[in-house]
């Protein structure tokens, strides 16, 4: 079972993860990223083309549960405006072993920094708005899975 979806609106990671419990595996890995509030942050706000970004991210997930033999795995990324303390993120994946499900989600959630077409804009408290930009740590961290 592969879900991917790109959405406005908020997940329960709670459902998303019993969904996965259905698919037999010994382990289901998760991370749920948040929007951080950090120097006065007030939104982020992501754009992205919708038919586009669902399938690179369904071509990463598919890419996933090949590599890992998964048996289960979700994608979920929230687009809109955001603020700080709101879940943008939720990967999860579900093996017969933990290991490979614990590599999957790891492997998904940095390819999904820095290959994912979204584009981020913050907007702080003093009025002063940016894109964000790539970090080099962020491509170290998926150059690992290649």
């Amino acid at each position: 079972m592969i879900r991917v979806a790109v959405q406005a609106g908020a997940f329960d990671a709670g459902k998303e993860l019993a969904s996965l419990a259905e698919s037999g595996a010994g382990g289901i890995a998760s991370f749920t990223g948040v929007v951080r509030g950090e120097g006065g942050l007030v939104e982020l706000f992501l754009e992205h083309h919708p038919a586009l970004t669902e399938a690179v991210l369904r071509d990463m997930v598919e890419a996933a549960v090949a590599r890992w033999d998964l048996s289960a795995a979700t994608v979920i990324h929230r687009v809109g405006a955001l603020a700080p303390g709101e879940p943008i993120v939720l990967v999860a994946t579900a093996a017969r072993h933990r290991g490979a499900a614990l590599d999957a989600c790891a492997a998904l959630i940095d390819r999904l920094k820095t290959e994912a077409p979204f584009w981020k804009r913050e907007r702080f408290d003093d009025g002063r708005t940016g894109w964000v930009e790539p970090r080099e740590a962020d491509e170290a961290a998926a150059a690992r899975w290649r």
